[in-house]
């Protein structure tokens, strides 16, 4: 190809050079079929669909049809649109000065054809890369015809002397300008029924008809959608006909399993930063983040029809990155790691990400956002340490020895700004609490030991066995009988106060 672009600058040229034009739907079955023989990877960074959506995608790609996605928000549907790009030629030729990359053997556009009736073989050639075959158009509501299709330019037709009557004046609208390429409507059922309707003839008859002029252009060109549930977004529906003509339709997910969401959120989330800080995220901090996700997404405090984006952990990731970070500068350490008090400061990343149904907005999006963290440090506590209702009913508890240690008056005050030193110290007070992690855990070696104690001592305050509670800019944890009876003492004082 590079020695084409080199060579072939006309017509003849292109003509000598035994170069034969294909339709983009064929052109894409091809190159998919080399890259499939090749194991070549398809989608790079698209993770979660290898057993899903991507066999959909070759299979409609195979079969040369229009394509929509439909998904809740946050599944990578535009990213995967995107990536389209990557199955066509590096290069192809267009007649220069085309606006709707004619094909040199076919010109379709009144342009075109009149330059290659006047100058022949020695009409010039320009080799257009991929990156320039693909257009992409968000369905806002605003969007007319003329945006997607084209429309009359009477300042053109002023300013060239032409009548209205001549195709010359015509502006295209971003689908032809994609002529021989890709094109793709995001959040296709916020496009207006009306603007809808213009995009038939393109999706049967492969032809766009502009107002006023009694001419057909064919058109060469791929249409891909994306798209929310329709009963999800309730600001509009894709029309039946236009529906009836998309030729495949594939429904995306979130991940399904916890790893490739914390893949995901590694890939996307800003965790390399400029070096003010060096943060270390444990492998534990990574898990239980992509396990609130989960908690999420199965919560009765939710509107499961709208989702809970991966977006949602990857700002989340971002939130307790830095709030470490801002932990390590004010105690003037050029290192640090996430803590279990970091995981908390998370809940601005949720609160802004989740619909609520009636239940939840009762208890307000704080409350659900800090039960969900609840739930997930549960859940992941529940995966490597035995279970604290289990253990208390045995002889052998091995949690007594903390739980002791609380009984007898002592409290856990850990604040957000507590520098290493401080927090490490607090935690080694603790009764049995270091050698409980070295001797019951199943978490590999990677995880900073005192995150893993500090882990515990929540977990064991979600399973009601300890007390806690949420000051200003820190937590404090007390014997749980003790935070009761002095909750109930508060109550009395404040009776007494009202007599």
């Amino acid at each position: 190809m590079e020695k084409l672009r080199n060579t072939v600058h006309t017509l003849g040229d292109l003509k000598e050079s035994g170069w034969e034009s294909i339709s983009v739907k064929e052109e894409i079955r091809q190159n998919l079929i080399e890259k499939i023989k090749s194991g070549e990877t398809l989608f790079p960074d698209i993770m979660g669909y290898d057993k899903s959506v991507i066999p959909q995608l070759q299979h409609a790609l195979l079969a040369k049809h229009d394509i929509i996605l439909l998904g809740l928000r946050g599944q990578a549907k535009t990213k995967i649109l995107r990536q389209l790009t990557s199955f066509l030629d590096e290069y192809i030729p267009i007649i220069e000065g085309s606006e709707i990359n004619d094909d040199p053997f076919n010109p379709i556009s009144k342009q075109a054809r009149e330059l290659v009736e006047e100058k022949g073989d020695d009409t010039p050639i320009r080799w257009i890369h991929r990156s320039e075959r693909y257009g992409e158009k968000l369905a806002t509501p605003d969007t007319a015809v003329a945006d997607l299709i084209g429309d009359i330019d009477p300042i053109k037709a002023a300013a060239e002397k032409l009548t209205l009557a001549d195709e010359n004046v015509i502006n295209f609208g971003l689908v032809p300008r994609t002529n021989r390429g890709i094109f793709a409507i995001n959040e296709l059922p916020d496009l207006q029924p009306r603007i809808q309707v213009a995009l038939l003839n393109i999706m049967q008859e492969r032809d766009i008809q502009i107002r006023g002029f009694n001419i057909r252009i064919p058109l060469d060109v791929l249409m891909v959608f994306s798209a929310n549930p329709e009963d999800y977004t309730n600001r509009g529906s894709i029309i039946t006909p236009l529906k009836d003509r998309i030729d495949s339709q594939i429904l995306t997910h979130y991940p399904q399993e916890l790893e490739t969401g914390m893949k995901i959120t590694q890939q996307e989330a800003w965790i390399s930063r400029d070096g003010a800080v060096d943060v270390t995220i444990p492998p534990l901090i990574k898990e239980l983040l992509e396990q609130i996700a989960f908690e999420a997404r199965e919560s009765e405090y939710i509107d499961q029809k709208s989702g809970v984006s991966t977006r949602m952990t990857i700002t989340a990731m971002e939130q307790l990155i830095s709030a470490a970070e801002r932990r390590a500068l004010v105690n003037n350490e050029s290192e640090t790691v996430a803590r279990i008090t970091d995981v908390f400061h998370i809940v601005p990343a949720l609160t802004g990400k989740l619909e609520l149904v009636y239940e939840g907005e009762q208890e307000g999006a704080l409350n659900v956002a800090k039960h969900i963290i609840g739930k997930a440090i549960k859940k992941t506590f529940a995966r490597y340490f035995p279970d604290p209702a289990e253990q208390k009913k045995s002889d052998n508890n091995i949690y007594q020895p903390v739980l002791d240690w609380f009984a007898d008056g002592h409290s856990l005050n850990i604040s957000d700004n507590m520098s290493r030193k401080e927090y490490e110290s607090l935690l080694d007070d603790v009764d049995g609490l270091s050698s409980l992690v070295e001797e019951n855990s199943l978490i590999d070696k990677d995880n900073d030991q005192y995150v893993l104690m500090d882990f515990v001592i929540e977990a064991l305050h979600q399973h009601s066995m300890i007390g806690k509670e949420d000051l200003d800019n820190a937590r404090s944890y007390s014997d749980m009988l003790g935070s009761m009876l002095g909750s109930i003492d508060d109550l009395d004082d404040f009776e007494d106060f009202e007599q």
